[in-house]
């Protein structure tokens, strides 16, 4: 296909995609899906050759926020039935990161519900930090607690997380139909005070909440105007007890679509294969591993994930390898300037109509909630 000679090239280059080159990549067919992949493959390989990066999540303080995005299980008004817990102590948080880095993570990724930190939790967390840097120095820390402040993202630079991480979720244009407590604008601000305090930036999306492929593209082509370090795309998990428990619209094939346009858009950033990717791939996890260059290991902040052995399998089997602690994630050029590939406004194309979404039978099966690790008596999975 001529499109995916011309999306390999740019990726190499870092030149920037249209919008209708990225919407290209959505709309092609099953058929195509392998040459898609491979295409996409070339471009990961260049920048990121075989390693894959494990990520771990610590859930410091589970459920009872008072936001109401409709996708989340720990939303105000949720009937998920998950867990829910004060912060941990540092000791308990410490020993929940030591299994994740005992199973080969490279980064944590310290989580709070809410809709952003007080001080004293900034100054919790900063303990919290501490008490997991005295077992393990090297260790990367991600924090991602809500809407923050420019001076408590300094704050948090100083107690030593490396990077913060605040999803977008959904495009700007239709942020209000997931949620109506806060507004993309404010997820925009936080990504942007945590850059301005030295932070890298780790900001996502979640797929299948309805949304266009326009959609889509809007909110990846936001990521790349906010030039973020890392891009983690989660698939909707539709948990029972929330607003889109019946949302069941991805296939394993257009998961993987997407997760290429992702790729294309972002050539050179770390894109991150993160929740619903065990209920929505399923058994095409492996050939995800062509895209992406990092994942999540074993369990989600409120849902269980695949066996953390399995993960380590599935990369050795699909002929990739963990990266080490010793090799840095990001080529060189991204850490030595954070300015982006291209100045260039996106081109202003047409696509806004929803096209009617496929609905599959709700498979409330597929979605374990967590009861396991963090805030129980029981080993976490990792």
């Amino acid at each position: 296909m001529d499109l995916l000679e011309t999306l390999v090239g740019k990726g190499l280059r870092r030149e920037p995609l249209s919008r209708a080159e990225a919407l290209a990549v959505l709309e092609t067919s099953d058929d195509e899906l392998l040459d898609v992949v491979a295409a996409a493959g070339k471009v990961r390989r260049h920048w990121f050759g075989r390693r894959v990066k494990l990520n771990y999540l610590v859930n410091l303080k589970s459920g009872l926020c008072p936001e109401d995005c409709s996708y989340c299980s720990q939303r105000l008004g949720s009937e998920a039935g998950v867990l829910t817990y004060t912060w941990l102590k540092p000791d308990e948080a410490a020993a929940a990161a030591e299994a994740g880095v005992a199973g080969g993570a490279k980064r944590l990724c310290l989580v709070a519900s809410g809709r952003g930190p007080t001080d004293r939790d900034v100054e919790r967390v900063a303990g919290i930090i501490s008490a997991i840097k005295e077992r393990d120095e090297d260790v990367e820390i991600c924090a991602c607690l809500g809407l923050l402040s420019g001076e408590q993202a300094g704050r948090l630079q100083e107690a030593g997380v490396h990077a913060y991480s605040h999803n977008l979720n959904t495009a700007e244009a239709t942020y209000a139909d997931i949620c109506t407590t806060h507004g993309f604008g404010d997820r925009v601000d936080t990504v942007r005070k945590t850059k301005e305090a030295g932070l890298s930036a780790c900001s996502g999306l979640i797929a299948g909440m309805g949304e266009s492929d326009a959609d889509l593209v809007d909110v990846v082509f936001a990521l790349r105007d906010l030039d973020v370090d890392s891009v983690p795309v989660n698939f909707l998990i539709p948990f029972e007890g929330t607003p889109m428990a019946e949302k069941w619209a991805l296939t394993p094939q257009r998961c993987l679509r997407i997760l290429a346009m992702v790729r294309f858009v972002c050539p050179d950033v770390e894109v991150r294969l993160a929740g619903g990717r065990e209920i929505h791939l399923r058994t095409l996890q492996p050939l995800a591993l062509h895209v992406v260059n990092s994942i999540f290991l074993g369990d989600y902040l409120t849902s269980e994930g695949q066996a953390g052995k399995a993960d380590l399998d599935m990369i050795a089997d699909a002929g990739f390898e963990v990266e080490g602690t010793a090799t840095t994630t990001l080529p060189e050029h991204r850490r030595r300037s954070k300015t982006s590939a291209s100045d260039d406004a996106p081109e202003n194309e047409n696509g806004d109509a929803r096209p009617p979404q496929p609905r599959g039978p709700a498979r409330a099966d597929l979605v374990a909630v967590r009861r396991r690790g963090a805030g129980t008596n029981l080993p976490p999975n990792a």
